[in-house]
Parts: C-alpha cells; sequence; structure tokens
C-alpha cells in the first residue's frame, strides 16, 4: 500500500557549521515567539529563519514574508551552508532520550520520501483534524521555496523490526550528525545508500498503512501541493516529486517509541469548593485522596498510581486552594449510561473523551464550545509545569477557579484504532516524544527530476 523511496537529502555543510545544536529547531507548530528569538539568536543560519514559526498575524501573511524566506533559502545554498547529497538514501534515525522517571530509551526510525495518497484511499491514516489557515501559511512556504523542512511524524506496523535490522545491516560506520536537543534528547542520522537495502525496505513497505502521528497540517500541505501543481502543469506523475512527501517513520512496535500525556488545567469560570466538586463527581467516580507530603509528593503520588493499572480510566485531580489531590477511578458502565450515543465506543474509550464530555461537559457543565470561545483550558506535557501554573492561577483570585486534572498517555494501539475506524481524536490527545528535529534533513523539490520508485 504505502510507497516510499530515497531522497537526496539537502543538509547542512559541517563545514560551515561548528554546532549543529545551534542551527537545528524543534517543529514549526510548538515554536513561539519567545523561542523563535532564542533560536535566531543561538546562530544566524537556524532553520527556523527557513521553517517559520506558526500562526502569523494576517498582517505578516504577506508575500514578503515567503520571498524573505526563498531568498535566505536561495543564499544559503548558494554559500554551501546547505549542500544535497549526490546519491538518494534512506535515513536511518535514532533518538537516544531520558524519560522523566529516569528510564533511557532508543527510538528508532527512517526519513524517507512516501507517496502521497488522500485521505479516503486508507493509506496513509489520520487521526485529527486539520485548520485551513494553518495548511494556507505552509502552503505559501512550501510553494515559494520549492521544499519542505521539516518531516512529517508517521507510524507503520512492523512486529519483529524487520525494517529497521535491514537498514542497520547497510549503514555506514560513521553518522551524519548526532546532535543534541534542547531536553538532551541525542538524535542520530545515518544515510543508506545500499540500493539493495533501499529495494528490500521499499518492498517490505508495499503492504502497509501508514498512520499520522505528528504533522497532519503538513501532509494535508502536501496533498495541496500536489493539486497545486496539477493545475500548474497539468499532471502530476507518479515518479514526480509533488506526488511524494518527506516522512519520519517508526514501527508502532518499537521499544523505544513514547506517547506522553498532556495534562489539563480547567478555569472553571466561577469560585466553587472543593465538596461541591467531589459531589459531581462521586456518581461517576470512586474517589480517593491521596495525602502526606507536599504538592510536588501529592502530584508524584498520583501519577505513580495512575500508572499501576492497565485498564480502566483513571485521572488525577489536584485542587490548588484547598491544596488537596486525588485519584478518581471511573466506575464500570458511566460512559454507556451517562454519555450514551455521544460518541463511537472507540472515541468513548479515551480518557480524553471521558474528561472532555463525562467530566467536563455533563458534570461540570463545561460544553466543548464554552471551552475553546473562553480560553477555560490549558495543556502541558510536564507536570510541573502544570501544578505552579495551577497555583500561581489560585492566588490570582480573578474569580476562576483553576484546577488541574492528571492524565494517563493514549496509546497507540487506541491511535490506530481511531485512525482505522476514521474517526478523530479531541485536540491534544496525543504527544509524541520527542519531536523529529528540523534541519537535519530538508526535501529539496525539483520539477524536472524523479523520484527512485521502487521497481525503477
Amino acid at each position: 500500500m504505502a510507497r516510499v523511496a530515497p531522497l537526496r537529502g539537502l543538509r547542512y555543510n559541517p563545514e560551515k557549521i561548528d554546532k549543529m545544536e545551534d542551527v537545528v529547531s524543534p517543529p514549526y507548530d510548538v515554536i513561539d515567539e519567545q523561542a523563535q528569538s532564542a533560536l535566531v539568536r543561538k546562530n544566524p543560519y537556524n532553520m527556523i529563519n527557513l521553517d517559520l514559526r506558526k500562526s502569523p498575524e494576517a498582517s505578516e501573511t504577506t508575500d514578503q514574508r515567503y520571498a524573505d524566506a526563498k531568498n535566505t533559502f536561495d543564499a544559503w545554498q548558494e554559500q554551501s551552508v546547505l549542500i544535497r547529497e549526490e546519491s538518494p538514501a534512506i535515513y536511518l534515525y535514532y533518538t537516544d532520550y531520558t524519560l522523566a522517571s529516569g528510564k533511557r530509551l532508543t527510538r528508532k526510525g527512517l526519513i524517507a520520501l512516501t507517496g502521497l495518497a488522500e485521505f479516503s484511499e486508507g493509506v496513509v491514516k489520520p487521526h485529527e483534524k486539520t485548520f485551513r489557515g494553518v495548511t494556507t501559511d505552509r502552503l505559501r512556504l512550501i510553494d515559494a521555496c520549492q521544499a519542505q523542512f521539516s518531516p512529517i511524524f508517521a507510524l507503520y506496523s512492523d512486529p519483529i523490526g524487520a525494517i529497521i535490522q535491514r537498514l542497520e545491516k547497510a549503514r555506514p560506520e560513521q553518522p551524519l550528525y548526532s546532535v543534541a536537543d534542547q531536553d538532551g534528547c541525542v538524535h542520530t542520522l545515518w544515510a543508506v545508500t545500499d540500493q539493495r537495502a533501499i529495494a528490500d525496505v521499499q518492498r517490505m513497505f508495499t503492504d502497509k498503512a501508514l498512520y499520522i502521528a505528528d504533522g497532519h497540517h503538513r501532509y494535508t500541505t502536501s496533498l495541496q501541493l500536489r493539486e497545486l501543481m496539477r493545475r500548474r502543469r497539468g499532471e502530476v506523475a507518479p515518479d514526480s516529486p509533488y506526488d511524494f512527501t518527506m516522512m519520519y517513520l517508526c514501527g508502532m512496535e518499537d521499544e523505544g517509541l513514547s506517547v506522553l500525556p498532556t495534562h489539563r488545567l480547567v478555569r472553571i469560570p466561577q469560585v466553587v469548593s472543593l465538596d461541591a466538586i467531589l459531589a459531581k463527581l462521586g456518581g461517576a467516580f470512586e474517589i480517593e485522596e491521596i495525602t502526606g507530603g507536599s504538592r510536588e509528593v501529592l502530584l508524584s503520588e498520583v501519577l505513580g498510581r495512575m500508572e499501576e493499572h492497565d485498564s480502566g480510566t483513571r485521572f488525577g485531580f489536584y485542587h490548588p486552594l484547598e491544596d488537596r489531590c486525588f485519584l478518581l477511578r471511573l466506575k464500570d458502565g458511566v460512559m454507556e449510561e451517562i454519555c450514551s450515543g455521544r460518541q463511537p465506543r472507540a472515541l468513548q474509550a479515551l480518557d480524553v473523551v471521558v474528561l472532555s464530555d463525562l467530566v467536563l461537559d455533563c458534570l461540570l457543565g463545561l460544553d466543548h464550545g464554552r471551552c475553546e470561545e473562553e480560553g477555560l483550558i490549558a495543556y502541558y506535557p510536564d507536570p510541573d509545569e502544570a501544578l505552579d501554573a495551577a497555583v500561581k492561577e489560585a492566588a490570582a483570585a480573578d474569580g476562576r477557579l483553576p484546577v488541574l486534572f492528571l492524565m494517563n498517555s493514549t496509546r497507540v494501539d487506541q491511535v490506530k484504532r481511531i485512525a482505522d475506524e476514521e474517526l478523530v481524536m479531541p485536540h491534544k490527545s496525543t504527544y509524541f516524544y520527542p519531536k523529529v528535529l528540523t534541519g537535519l534533513l530538508i526535501n529539496k523539490l525539483v520539477a524536472g527530476e524523479t523520484v527512485p520508485v521502487a521497481g525503477n
């Protein structure tokens, strides 16, 4: 099903760049203005100068914004700051990192071109919605520069890890780069040019579907670019660079694959007593108070308790005004009884849906539309950051009550099920960690070139 091909990656010239850490960046969609300024200060050749931060103001989406990126991109190539590989390669990509628990992991993936397919074809499967405003900005940038700066992160099923093992056998001894990011994660990249290995990998992907983990907007942008090229050129051939996009591909069974939870800081519009909240939750949840320590200890304890069980929905709940913490266990049958008919069964099984539909909407009276319009929910992958925000907002006493819901991760098998059933997860349901770096490889689009597809 999936078409995978090698690419001639455009990358930073190590003779021009002393420290790769200063020029790579996180994906554009997790960079705010403060982070952007910090990246620019690191090095004038930082990738953020090309990949432009997300969500520009309407006044910034002018032709000049994209022309400046193109001029910068052209200049870096003319100066040999960016150089292009002579031979097509599939790039083996390891990420070594440490979880908050102290556990060390290595995630193994690869970067390659993958053939574009409409979502309706069932080859590439999403689990999130996309928003037109975001894709319009990305389309204008990619069209102006004729390059894709950031790979899409997708998953595939390979229970025995045969694809990565084949690439490992053919990888060169020395990597192209080994780069540490801002979190201390180490990203290592090898170029595999062995034609037999590439052909084997292409063959092994032909019966696989791809599941987008991160980069739904980037993928939709690639589809839109293909349509734009069809209107301009009359057609886009199956081996055209416009019929492919750059992806980071990781086996969903890989032992180093991590999905982190995204915790919710919920701002109840009026100050409500803890007893009143617990009374509303008591019919749906078994409630156990966690005691015996500072607020940081309480959160650590409840997070540990949440991870002890493999089945059933469990939340941590922290009330900053009263400095009390609770473990909430969903009672059997509650979602079917209270929220029957709201969502398909696959979605009802997600903790994020239990929180949004049952807890916030049904029990606390905060429907999704109101939460969005009034900014009642803030999202935090880091529980310590979430705790700090909750305590500070509670101290501000602005008429709203901030409470913290601590979440478990959405499982990879749940992502697969949602995508297979052509459903959509709520906002911020998954946080795949670590993020794939932007700037290790660029996919340059050259109209006259052809992609080395399988069999050619």
